[in-house]
């Protein structure tokens, strides 16, 4: 992702870049919920989960903020978009597949198409972990946790 160090300089751009969003995520979370209420441990309020989440995201930020200051810089890349495109197809058709064809074709289709972003992926290793992740999820979110979506198109 990174371009080749420059020696002498510090700041880590893609780290520092990082722990922006990780920071500014988690101050947009604590200020969209400030009016939750935050109960306490045992009794737990409908903002109690959200501040703690926003809090540890605004944390892993600044430790990430403080290494990649330290850190030789290193330029941003440009992305590649390619990749971002096939992501933002395999989510989609997530979603629109599993309305109508049930949670297995649905994983299916995620994980096939998203592991064409990556030039380096095996099929035999993607073909095992599609079933792996595909019974886990189904086990998980349908049966364990009882998410309203068919498994089977039938």
């Amino acid at each position: 992702m990174a371009g080749p160090s420059k020696l002498g300089r510090k700041g880590d751009r893609p780290d520092l870049l990082t722990a922006a969003l990780f920071v500014g995520f988690g101050a947009l979370g604590l200020w969209a919920g400030r009016d939750l209420t935050l109960g306490t441990a045992s009794a737990m309020g409908p903002g109690y989960l959200p501040r703690i989440v926003c809090w540890l995201l605004i944390i892993i930020g600044v430790v990430i903020g403080g290494f990649g200051a330290i850190h030789a810089r290193e330029d941003i890349s440009k992305p590649k978009l390619w990749p971002l495109v096939i992501i933002l197809a395999a989510v989609v058709g997530f979603a629109f597949i599993a309305e109508f064809f049930g949670f297995v074709a649905a994983s299916v289709w995620l994980l096939l198409v998203g592991s064409i972003a990556d030039r380096e992926s095996r099929l035999r290793e993607v073909i095992l972990l599609t079933a792996g992740l595909t019974a886990f999820g189904a086990l998980v979110f349908i049966v364990g946790l009882g998410v309203q979506m068919p498994i089977w198109p039938f």
